[in-house]
């Protein structure tokens, strides 16, 4: 009588070996649980030291702006003529001689306004427009990028407006702008409060095409693979595609164009209030507090680096935090 494959299988399970492979394939207690991956992207972008440090002064920075003026609540726009030109309480180390604000940490201008208050409120005040700004530039880029990648009819009209605004001077358009509204937004939201307008969408309106051809790029990728060709293929309409498949896919270039957005949005409305044409005067910013340091930069320099610093800073933690994030939301590079 002759052997069946089955009986081989038999002699083969009973035999020492046999019992030790299939004890090794038994499982031998409970596995870990699959990793997210939010928690491998954390995990990548701790190894990056730029992204860790731009991180971390880009939280002390916001927490400073925003819980700063509870603690230190000295009036930012409050006029000492007796306690002007105060220096920073850092200068008596090496100039005895010197009128320095013991009540005052970081001095007063030419106007006796103290600057460590003008720092936290045009800290505020350039974070405030700089997120905003972000924001809305981001959902506009976002929204013409997708629509230019997802439908062909639109790509070409869409990008060529694009291409239009890419190739407009920006600084003058600005201006422009900001020489025809500003006096009906000042009349109808007050002069904060329309110059923040003003600016949140000048800014926003001149800085989202980069996002949007990010985007249309990604999405002229993601839209031909398989997974979207088999959404399609059992009906799904263009709205359910576009945000179950293809936004969630394209997140990654998205948060990147963010934080490079914040960025330039702070240096634009620096620039803006350091020529005069920002918020009223007044109004502390960041720009602003350096236009009024320029004119005695030599008698004073710390007027000039406290706020250039913080502006320098901000902006550098920005581009190192979104250097990071391109890094550890792009599987390809990841580790270089």
């Amino acid at each position: 009588m002759t052997e069946s494959p089955q009986d081989d299988l038999i002699l083969a399970d009973s035999s020492p070996r046999g019992v030790e492979a299939i004890g090794a394939l038994k499982d031998t207690g409970p596995t870990a649980p699959p990793r997210s991956r939010g928690s491998d992207i954390w995990d990548q972008l701790r190894k990056h030291k730029g992204a860790m440090f731009g991180l971390g002064f880009l939280t002390f920075i916001t927490l400073a702006v925003l819980v700063g003026p509870y603690i230190y609540t000295v009036d930012p726009q409050k006029l000492d003529i007796r306690n002007k030109d105060m220096r920073p309480i850092y200068t008596a180390l090496w100039d005895s001689g010197a009128k320095v604000g013991w009540n005052k940490p970081l001095g007063s201008d030419q106007l006796g306004r103290d600057n460590l208050a003008q720092m936290l409120a045009g800290g505020r005040a350039s974070m405030a427009v700089g997120w905003a700004a972000m924001l809305l530039s981001l959902f506009i880029g976002t929204a013409i990028g997708v629509v230019a990648g997802f439908f062909r009819r639109l790509d070409g009209p869409l990008m060529r407006v694009t291409d239009l605004f890419l190739a407009l001077p920006i600084l003058p358009l600005l201006l422009l702008a900001v020489t025809l509204f500003r006096q009906p937004l000042r009349a109808g939201f007050g002069p904060e409060g329309g110059m923040f307008i003003l600016i949140v969408t000048i800014v926003a309106i001149t800085s989202w095409m980069p996002t949007a051809r990010i985007v249309r790029g990604d999405v002229l990728a993601i839209k031909e693979r398989e997974f979207v060709l088999a959404a399609r293929s059992i009906g799904s309409t263009p709205g359910k595609l576009i945000r179950r498949h293809i936004l969630p896919n394209v997140l990654s270039p998205i948060m990147v164009s963010a934080a490079l957005g914040l960025a330039t949005a702070i240096i634009t409305e620096s620039a803006l209030s350091f020529l005069g044409v920002g918020f009223p005067s007044d109004f502390p910013t960041w720009g602003k507090m350096l236009a009024d340091a320029v004119v005695r930069m030599e008698q004073f320099p710390e007027r000039v680096m406290l706020p250039g610093i913080a502006i320098s800073l901000t902006v550098l933690s920005v581009n190192y935090l979104g250097d990071g994030l391109r890094d550890a939301l792009d599987p390809r590079i990841r580790g270089r």
